[in-house]
């Protein structure tokens, strides 16, 4: 593997960490507070759960790759002191290139698109050009679905194809609830 190859790799972030990314952008945090919103029941848990380990350990990779850096030390309640981290410049605007492109694959639709939704309404910044992106990007992926289908009894095919059809309504029904002006044509014509 070249060492560029090799750095891009080692640069790329997963999920997890761009759903601490996201939440340390709206405010400085500890990894125990960022836990709390990405626990099943929390606001963004709901759409990644993420467990406690994980949490740190993404914060860890942040710091590392320039992301997030820690600015305080607080006492923590009952247990051990707690490291307060922010995001960085660098942080913020691999973020916001992130939170602007669609995503690249059916099978990440569910978890990719709904959190980058989800962090964008958090952040109080419109949907509405990663809306258009999606819906674009959706269009040939969900033609080539309906050609593999029809030419095949495949169920993985079928599976994908019906995924994309809703993930095509769904968009046509955000479009329709922001505003989107580009409404030309729908997804799932």
């Amino acid at each position: 593997m070249s060492p560029h190859l090799r750095r891009d790799v080692e640069s790329a972030l997963s999920l997890t960490d761009f759903a601490v990314l996201g939440l340390l952008a709206e405010r400085p945090s500890h990894g125990f507070a960022l836990a709390k919103l990405l626990d099943s029941n929390g606001p963004v848990g709901r759409v990644l759960t993420v467990r406690r380990p994980l949490v740190y350990r993404a914060l860890d990779r942040l710091v590392d790759q320039g992301d997030a850096e820690a600015i305080t030390i607080e006492a923590g309640d009952a247990g051990p002191d707690r490291v307060v981290h922010q995001v960085t410049a660098a942080g913020r605007q691999r973020l916001s290139a992130w939170l602007e492109e669609p995503v690249a694959h059916v099978r990440d639709l569910r978890l990719g698109l709904l959190l980058k939704l989800t962090l964008l309404e958090r952040a109080r910044r419109s949907p509405r050009a990663l809306i258009v992106r999606q819906r674009r990007a959706l269009r040939p992926m969900l033609t080539a679905l309906e050609e593999a289908a029809a030419n095949s009894g495949d169920i993985v095919e079928r599976w994908r194809l019906h995924n994309a059809r809703a993930a095509a309504a769904f968009l046509d029904d955000l479009a329709d609830l922001r505003g989107v002006a580009s409404r030309s044509t729908p997804v799932s014509d």
